[in-house]
């Protein structure tokens, strides 16, 4: 979780430093970033939400999944954003560096919580199985045994 809220930090601090660039105002350009880089603050405070409670609290991996997700879609234009953008927006070398290797981090975090997810979602599927069958095996055995191919006949005076 530390790796997490690292993360999200140097994010907050990127998007800080764009916001208070003289520079980013001056072109529609810019002005583009600065939406790239809040709708990613967005996203960072719904998974500061996820992770409130620090490290006893159990981050359900199909939201962390679709977050991280769009983080990473996020990601994927600013990097594209920076990068043609980098000089008429004055962007610093490190500030790019730093966004590419949050980037990378977010891609990383994605994997794994999607990961989780896939295999959380395989469980529940199995586990509904499992009580279908053992559902229909309940009733089979209320019903005489289930079908097995034999009748059995009263014995007694008839």
């Amino acid at each position: 979780m530390t790796h997490i809220r690292s993360h999200l930090l140097a994010a907050l601090a990127v998007a800080g430093f764009f916001m208070s660039a003289p520079a980013f105002a001056q072109s529609s350009a810019c002005q583009e970033g600065q939406k790239i880089l809040q709708e990613r603050q967005g996203l960072i405070q719904q998974i500061n939400k996820l992770t409130e409670g620090g490290k006893k609290k159990q981050i359900d991996p199909r939201s962390a999944c679709s977050i991280f997700t769009k983080l990473v879609a996020n990601g994927s234009a600013g990097e594209k954003w920076m990068t043609e953008n980098k000089d008429w927006c004055q962007i610093p070398d490190q500030v790019v560096e730093g966004f590419s290797k949050d980037h990378k981090q977010s891609q990383t975090i994605k994997g794994n919580a999607c990961q989780a997810a896939a295999k959380m979602a395989e469980m529940e599927k199995r586990a509904k199985q499992q009580a279908q069958q053992a559902q229909q095996g309940g009733m089979a055995g209320k019903m005489g045994g289930g079908l097995t191919g034999t009748l059995s006949i009263p014995k007694g005076a008839l």
